[in-house]
């Protein structure tokens, strides 16, 4: 069985012990591909040094996330986009909206994430979505650029089942994460109208841990619990969706 956890911030552990055995306990539930979103400028050699001890595993983004976008973004930006040459990125993220925290800098946000899928277009990347409380704002931009280019993954996938069938139509896959195991949350029934060629995992580690981890710090080796949820809710085993979500993860990353 090999599982893919598309969205994990494990670089965020700076104890380098216990960053250690946070990726002996993925290899040992078989989660032994990790993709890495990056947030900001500060974030980019966090991710290079975990890529770097685990080059097998460990696969780096780039971009800078909605809630750090604030007046002066652009020098962020900047640097962001420069330190993509010479290093090996697999995808343009985290990017997006984020109108929970602070609705006033949505005119910054949509232009940021307006660059940000250029960028992705011109590289032939894919990118990766952070959609919060912004749905109708994430997709007015998505539509506006939208073309065979256009293309990623709505990170943390939370929404209706129109909007995942609008985000599928788009080119995208969802991130289904914790969430779904969340009993009140209704993701479930959501997902069980989606088929499984549409879906990818991940833990967005260390943050919306999974049951029976709910409310402590999360790590990608509860991706399993993840799959086998996602597993009960399309009557599969869980190395067939293993097998199925790895694919599709390879689909967008092409690695």
């Amino acid at each position: 069985m090999l599982l893919t956890d598309t969205h994990t911030h494990l670089y965020y552990e700076a104890d380098l012990a216990k960053r250690t055995q946070l990726m002996q306990r993925c290899l040992d539930n078989q989660v032994k591909r990790l993709f890495l979103p990056n947030v900001d400028v500060a974030s980019i050699a966090m991710i290079d040094d975990l890529v770097r001890q685990y080059p097998e595993n460990c696969f780096a983004m780039a971009g800078l996330h909605p809630c750090d976008v604030k007046e002066g973004y652009e020098s962020q930006l900047e640097t962001i986009f420069k330190s993509i040459n010479g290093r090996q990125i697999y995808a343009i993220g985290e990017i997006g909206i984020d109108l929970y925290w602070d609705k006033t800098t949505l005119a910054l946000q949509q232009d940021a994430f307006r660059q940000q899928i250029n960028w992705a277009k011109e590289l032939g990347l894919p990118i990766v979505i952070h959609c919060r409380e912004a749905f109708d704002e994430v997709f007015e931009v998505l539509e506006d650029l939208k073309d065979e280019k256009l293309r990623g993954i709505f990170h943390c996938f939370t929404g209706s089942l129109a909007q995942a069938e609008q985000a599928i139509a788009l080119g995208f896959y969802l991130g289904i994460g914790g969430v779904v195991t969340y009993k009140k949350a209704g993701l479930d029934l959501v997902l069980a109208q989606v088929p499984l060629q549409h879906v990818v995992l991940e833990t967005d580690s260390p943050y919306l841990a999974p049951v029976p981890f709910r409310g402590k710090p999360n790590e990608s080796s509860y991706l399993v619990h993840i799959a086998q949820k996602v597993a009960d809710i399309y009557g599969l085993s869980i190395g067939e969706v293993a097998e199925a979500t790895t694919a599709n993860s390879r689909e967008i990353f092409g690695v």
